[in-house]
């Protein structure tokens, strides 16, 4: 059974930081995107980075382009998402999830799903 199990929630202030994880287990994770996702109340769930099985091949919403990097560390089953100068648009629930594929930004494309983690940022 594949688990992802997110940690790094937390409630900064503007223009500060956090670093998101998620250690996935139960599948071959080097094989398979990884991606995070958020999802504000009254929002629908909208994608923030991916990256390919490899690590390689980054992508990023326009909203966190230049601010956030997301890494993935096939030895550790982990992926992280680094989340620098922080807005309050930013604050949502926080989602990794892990594809069906080597690379894709769908979401749909998306089939297991971490529990979620809060980041709030105040202005």
């Amino acid at each position: 059974q594949v688990q992802l199990v997110e940690s790094g929630r937390g409630l900064v202030q503007a223009g500060g930081s956090l670093r998101l994880s998620c250690v996935v287990s139960g599948r071959a994770f080097s094989n398979y995107a990884m991606g995070w996702f958020r999802q504000a109340p009254g929002k629908e769930r909208d994608v923030v980075a991916t990256v390919s099985g490899s690590g390689d091949s980054p992508y990023y919403a326009d909203s966190v382009k230049g601010r956030f990097t997301i890494s993935k560390d096939n030895a550790k089953n982990t992926v992280y998402l680094q989340m620098n100068s922080l807005k309050p648009e930013d604050t949502a629930v926080y989602y990794c999830a892990s594809s069906r594929l080597w690379w894709t930004t769908r979401t749909s494309d998306y089939n297991t799903w971490g529990q979620g983690t809060q980041v709030t940022v105040s202005s």
